[in-house]
């Protein structure tokens, strides 16, 4: 059986990837963890405290607060748009909810590349409230980056506080993420992994947000932005693979990663992915009641609940070009490897 070191290695000669981190683990520790590779194509080699740019693994982080707030009473999953953000009042998205909004079934579009025509903060917001909705709310799981975009306006409002402030308040504090962090400063971002040669901003990516539309946000936002060491990606599992004990009453936590999307196509928990059984990111060797996130960099994270087994795996795919697709196979290998790999650590010794 090949490590999972050869197996990312393998990754990066195939060039689907400069670089790769992993740990893979249960709640009772690590089992395995390791990186491989360089921060650029003809870098420096990684040294295990490198920067990865989250993407949308920024999404559940964000969720992790905003379930949070729940916890407190600052929000409720009932909520509606209209409740917390005056603007929207008037308008077709006025009465989505918090709880549809974290489902994904709001019925507002996803990945909208608004940055192109709206180069300003204030105009890229009124297009996204703008956007008219392409399912009525509650009938499709239709992934949506705005409306993640719209969850972190409502959870600044609700708790009066900055995104990023929140999010350090309530996630990354309590747990000792202490690099995680949206827009890093000059001294982590000499340490960041490279993204993509990008032809918006001609130039390769490094320590600046991927996502375009999270550039124009000035860097932060419910979608993406979140900036990690594999360390901190490591406690955020552990936590989660033992019930986010830190984070969350048990009951909100269960809430959370339950699947909202009954009858509907697609499994979706509260700002979580549900283990598909058509089309799993991570393939078959989760159980049916596993969760996680994808990053569109190349980052996951995903759990077990009924092993405790949890995976996470940053790469740095989109360099430096967005347009390779080996990524889809090598995480399902890489989870599936995983997977072997807890199950032999757990095998009773026996006699030679």
């Amino acid at each position: 059986m090949s490590s999972l070191r050869d197996l990312l290695a393998a990754g990066r000669e195939r060039e689907v990837y400069s670089a790769a981190a992993w740990s893979v683990g249960d709640a009772a520790g690590t089992r395995d963890r390791g990186w491989t590779g360089t921060r650029s194509w003809g870098g420096e080699p990684l040294d295990g405290t490198d920067l990865w740019d989250l993407a949308s693994v920024t999404k559940p982080v964000v969720g992790l607060a905003v379930m949070a707030l729940v916890d407190t009473g600052a929000l409720r999953l009932a909520d509606t748009i209209g409740d917390h953000l005056p603007e929207y009042r008037d308008g077709d998205k006025a009465e989505l909810t918090v709880g549809q909004l974290l489902a994904h079934t709001s019925g507002i579009p996803g990945q909208v590349p608004l940055y192109r025509e709206h180069p300003t903060r204030a105009s890229l917001l009124e297009a996204i409230r703008l956007l008219p909705l392409t399912a009525a709310p509650g009938t499709r799981v239709q992934y949506s980056s705005q409306g993640f975009i719209i969850l972190g306006l409502i959870a600044e409002a609700a708790a009066g506080e900055t995104l990023d402030v929140l999010v350090e308040r309530l996630v990354c504090g309590p747990l000792g993420m202490t690099g995680t962090c949206f827009r890093p400063a000059a001294e982590a971002r000499r340490r960041a992994v490279a993204t993509e040669d990008c032809p918006w901003r001609g130039r390769v990516v490094v320590g600046e947000v991927h996502d375009e539309n999270a550039v124009v946000l000035g860097g932060v936002g419910g979608h993406a932005g979140l900036f990690a060491p594999l360390a901190d990606m490591e406690r955020l599992a552990l936590s989660l693979a033992g019930g986010a004990r830190e984070l969350l009453r048990p009951d909100t936590f269960r809430q959370m990663t339950s699947v909202h999307s009954e009858g509907l196509a697609l499994r979706r928990c509260l700002a979580w992915q549900g283990q598909d059984p058509v089309d799993s990111p991570v393939g078959r060797s989760f159980g049916p009641r596993s969760y996680g996130h994808t990053g569109f960099t190349g980052t996951s994270v995903w759990i077990d609940p009924d092993t405790t087994r949890y995976a996470v795996l940053l790469t740095n795919r989109v360099h430096p070009s967005r347009t390779t697709d080996g990524i889809v196979a090598t995480r399902r290998a890489f989870h599936d490897a995983a997977s072997r790999r807890a199950e032999a650590t757990r095998q009773p010794e026996t006699a030679t």
